[in-house]
């Protein structure tokens, strides 16, 4: 970088915030950056076998007193005769009238995942991998900066997530992939079998945190015979992201270096006839071009680098 010259800024929808693993409940965080369409929260974790009810809470700041404007209010109750969820918006110290919804997709004892997808208009929820409600919004969602948890909950996970910028505008519904915790399957180095090869539409998701002191981090996929066809690779000393092919060429990703030392990224790979398509923390990055029966050959997923994995899903 030349004397005088500065880094681009990042603009806020780029900046994602590290999961939070088992918080104490009742739990405030800020939201970095704030709430806006396209955003996604995931919360992983399991409802005591005694639970009564539990909130999670989208607020405007974090104040005590006076109590925060609250935009979405997401309030299961498991203690009446019929278990439902109540959603109500908190405005100037009063509630607004409250929206019920029936058959309880939550159990008591059970564990769960719950996505809120934030749209433009309204916020959709998803328990388990399947739509539950959805919520207008009646305070503006650029307001949102803080999430509460509150109640009969234990949470295992918190994760901040942007989506997949392939599905933008599709009938398609966000799955949630669970973040673990130190796990042996996703020491680093990582190795993962494709046992069928990549076929269109295929998508391989690596969530993960950049360590501290990083140089670089490496996303290859080999062949049966055990070559690399391609290799996303990050370099931390140049700040440059690139593919580089097994036959030595290298192909800079023109686009803001979106991985920095202590913070969250994710890295999503589409798969499509004769392509893959890359994303890094929600943005669209570009595509290489690998024809349809090299795709097929690939086996075989290595994740290495200075990063702790939280998922690797394919």
């Amino acid at each position: 970088m030349s004397p005088g010259e500065k880094l681009d800024p990042i603009p806020d929808s780029f900046i994602l915030q590290p999961p939070v693993f088992h918080p104490v409940v009742p739990y405030v965080t800020t939201i970095f950056g704030g709430l806006h369409a396209g955003k996604m929260v995931m919360l992983q974790g399991v409802v005591p076998l005694k639970a009564h009810r539990f909130q999670v809470d989208f607020q405007c700041g974090c104040s005590l007193c006076p109590r925060p404007d609250i935009a979405v209010h997401f309030n299961p109750r498991f203690h009446t005769t019929k278990p439902h969820v109540i959603c109500n918006t908190l405005r100037g110290g009063h509630w607004q009238r409250e929206v019920r919804w029936p058959g309880l997709a939550l159990q008591r004892g059970a564990s769960f995942l719950i996505l809120f997808l934030f749209g433009s208009e309204e916020v959709k929820v998803s328990v388990n991998g399947q739509h539950f409600l959805h919520y207008r919004y009646r305070l503006p969602l650029s307001r949102v900066d803080t999430l509460g948890i509150f109640g009969d909950i234990y949470v295992k996970a918190v994760g901040f997530l942007n989506i997949s910028p392939f599905v933008e505008g599709s009938s398609e519904y966000p799955v949630g992939h669970p973040f673990v915790l130190q796990s042996s399957r996703l020491e680093v180095p990582c190795s993962r079998a494709l046992p069928r090869g990549l076929w269109p539409g295929q998508v391989i998701i690596v969530r993960g945190l950049v360590l501290q002191k990083p140089k670089d981090f490496t996303l290859s996929l080999r062949d049966v015979a055990a070559q690399v066809p391609v290799t996303l690779r990050a370099s931390f000393a140049d700040r440059t992201l690139a593919w580089v092919s097994h036959w030595g060429r290298k192909k800079l990703v023109l686009a803001p270096f979106l991985f920095y030392p202590q913070r969250f990224f994710e890295v999503l790979l589409l798969c499509q006839e004769g392509e893959l398509k890359l994303a890094l923390n929600g943005q669209a990055l570009g595509t290489i071009s690998l024809d349809q029966q090299a795709l097929e050959r690939l086996r075989e997923l290595r994740i290495s680098g200075s990063i702790q994995l939280y998922c690797v899903h394919y």
